[in-house]
């Protein structure tokens, strides 16, 4: 039997999902960000990281593209394409921006010179940390961190496991969003008011400044996956 499409609320079916014809629920919302998309070419990498900075250093000053305008004697047609990255700015121009904006030339290759960081952990080699609820039998594996990034989000990915049985059932409450996947065992798990039974492959994601945390252990050993996503600016 095809099983129904998920609802954030009650795990009823909405109006507006209709599954396909094998059972798997539509998102209603459209997605606008194209995961499989790259970049052109070095080069428009480079005039958009400029593109980026220009606005950013602009923004932070607080003034508008027509002042920056008339403190550089640049056209507004051509801060907008330079803000845009649609068009490559002469060294005249980055010149004439950084006095303007009180940052140095090379501030604006910041971002394309930024080296991209990546983790990688080997099966078993995760950090064991203390997080709220160790002490109700929770064991925590940080699976990553990254820090300060261009995205300007922090996430957390953590594999918990639980082997044995509690009767302290921690509420935890936090910034940002989560996502749980079940590997092994089963939980009824709450968030906010609603119960949701949780088995090997179900999956649950919620916005964590609701509480929530695990409400029955119904098999153990119990393991899942919980990735934590926060605001950067929430780190410091």
């Amino acid at each position: 039997m095809a099983k129904k499409a998920f609802n954030s609320r009650n795990g009823a079916s909405p109006s507006k999902a209709k599954p396909s014809p094998k059972g798997v629920a539509t998102i209603p919302t459209p997605l606008t960000q194209d995961p499989h998309a790259v970049r052109d070419t070095r080069e428009k990498v480079l005039e958009v990281a400029i593109g980026r900075e220009v606005r950013a250093f602009r923004k932070k000053l607080g003034i508008t593209v027509a002042d920056l305008a008339a403190a550089t004697d640049i056209s507004l047609g051509m801060l907008s394409k330079i803000e845009n990255g649609i068009t490559s700015p002469s060294l005249t121009t980055l010149q004439a921006l950084s006095r303007a904006l009180g940052v140095p030339v090379t501030a604006f290759f910041r971002r394309f010179e930024e080296e991209r960081s990546a983790v990688f952990v080997k099966a078993g080699q995760g950090l064991d940390v203390e997080r709220r609820g160790t002490r109700a039998g929770h064991q925590y594996n940080l699976l990553g961190h990254i820090g300060s990034n261009t995205s300007g989000v922090v996430v957390e990915p953590y594999l918990i496991t639980l082997t044995e049985d509690s009767d302290v059932f921690p509420t935890f409450q936090h910034e940002g969003m989560e996502f749980l996947y079940m590997l092994e065992g089963e939980v009824v798990y709450r968030h906010g008011s609603n119960l949701y039974p949780m088995k090997p492959g179900d999956s649950l994601f919620f916005d964590a400044d609701a509480p929530h945390g695990p409400e029955q252990l119904t098999q153990l050993p119990m393991r899942y996956l919980s990735i934590i996503c926060y605001p950067q600016s929430s780190a410091v």
